[in-house]
């Protein structure tokens, strides 16, 4: 048994059917949504940190945004999404959930929003789980939005362990992503306006923490 089958088994088990359902679909449709270690834990850190406004990059389905809007029952989340599918999908289960009033959807690409996103901000968290190969640009538009001791969350950091060169990449576009990766960890880790620390649970959880305010 690996390290994350082993805690895997040592997680709750979820009873939220909506929770259930989401996952169930993300499963059989493949849509990426955090692993369970992973997002246990970034529900903890938010626990810990307490934010009022979280802005989430990459909404998908709306399964993020709804687990951390239901851990956190006092804050905003304003989530970026440009697949239409998934916008829509998303749309129905932060209904189902009687989220409406918490979660923002904002339709587009990430990184031609910055102006609709600097209206819902500063922010306490920002929460990165786009395009891989963007996260520099995600980082580089909304880190100025994320206020001083506030947190910027990066997840599958180190992606199914090509990152760390545990395992091959498969093909060139794969590698490509995972340089892109490698650059964004190694930025940030060597960033003295940020504490950050990755933490090898589900796909990689980078956390760092503004210490100074943007350059």
């Amino acid at each position: 048994m690996d390290i994350d089958e082993y805690i895997n088994k040592l997680l709750p088990e979820i009873n939220d059917p909506l929770t259930i359902e989401m996952e169930q679909y993300a499963q059989k449709h493949q849509v990426p949504i955090m692993e369970p270690a992973g997002i246990a834990l970034l529900l903890q850190v938010l626990e810990i940190h307490q934010p009022k406004k979280i802005l989430e990059v990459g909404t998908a389905i709306g399964y993020s945004a709804i687990r951390m809007a239901k851990r956190l029952t006092d804050s905003t989340i304003v989530t970026l999404e440009r697949d239409l599918e998934r916008i829509q999908l998303a749309k129905q289960h932060i209904e189902k959930a009687g989220l409406e009033n918490r979660i923002v959807i904002l339709e587009g690409d990430a990184l031609e929003l910055e102006s609709a996103v600097s209206d819902f901000g500063p922010f306490d968290i920002v929460f990165i789980d786009a395009a891989k190969g963007q996260y520099e640009r995600f980082f580089d538009m909304y880190e100025p939005m994320v206020c001083k001791g506030g947190l910027i969350i990066s997840d599958n950091v180190l992606f199914k362990g090509i990152v760390s060169g545990e395992k091959p990449a498969p093909h060139k576009r794969l590698e490509g992503m995972a340089n892109k990766l490698r650059g964004y960890n190694e930025r940030l880790m060597r960033d003295t306006r940020f504490s950050s620390m990755i933490y090898p649970v589900g796909d990689g959880v980078m956390v760092s923490i503004k210490k100074s305010a943007s350059a």
